[in-house]
């Protein structure tokens, strides 16, 4: 109850007022899978940017597949280990869904219940947590509460949750406390605060190195 209340509390905090989150749909699950792998290790914001690189790079998604990751890296602007993560997940998650459905698309979701739909998911291989219930809440139309690493690491900032919890306890207390019709507004708000949290904290850092610096260069 403690816990639920507190978490309540910032959900309140976080609203926009009156502005009005419009949710996402995309028609085919495969494309909510794509944006999941690219945006789970980067800011909402970049990773839009990334998506239109990759659309105006690469023809069509079976281009994609057989790509190198080297070339997906390029397009993301730097090469770090959580670019080169994200695209190798997005080689190895395209084949996936090709061996699985002779084709790029995973249409065929939508023709299941949301558990089978979501197992089918989870078996594909490269799948993260965040990409699956990414794709569940926006394409599939699931109670899912999509959490990235930063989002847990506000939560617990936040002290809305148990420290000692997991992810998965973590997105059930989630889902038990935001109701479905809430479930991207949620998402897309607590995504947005953990995101700027995480830029006031680096921009805090580098002041602190130069602060350092030049205190160091008048001794």
């Amino acid at each position: 109850k403690e816990y639920a209340g507190r978490l309540q509390k910032l959900y309140r905090g976080l609203k926009p007022g009156r502005t009005k989150i419009e949710a996402v749909a995309y028609e085919d699950p495969l494309e909510a899978v794509i944006y999941g792998i690219v945006s789970e290790r980067m800011r909402d914001d970049v990773a839009q940017a990334a998506m239109v690189g990759i659309r105006d790079t690469f023809i069509d998604w079976n281009d994609l597949r057989v790509s190198r990751v080297e070339e997906i890296v390029e397009i993301f602007g730097e090469d770090t280990p959580a670019t080169r993560s994200t695209g190798a997940a997005l080689t190895m998650v395209l084949r996936a869904v090709f061996d699985a459905y002779h084709a790029l698309t995973l249409q065929p979701l939508k023709k299941m219940g949301k558990r089978p739909a979501k197992q089918a998911l989870e078996e594909l291989q490269g799948m993260s947590r965040f990409a699956v219930n990414y794709c569940m809440l926006t394409s599939l139309q699931a109670h899912a509460i999509p959490l990235t690493a930063s989002m847990v690491d506000y939560l617990r900032q936040q002290e809305v949750v148990d420290p000692q919890a997991d992810e998965e306890d973590i997105e059930g207390f989630l889902s038990r406390q935001v109701a479905a019709k809430n479930g991207y507004e949620f998402y897309v708000l607590l995504r947005r605060a953990s995101e700027s949290a995480r830029v006031a904290k680096k921009k805090k850092k580098k002041t602190r190195r130069k602060s350092s610096k030049v205190a160091k260069a008048k001794k």
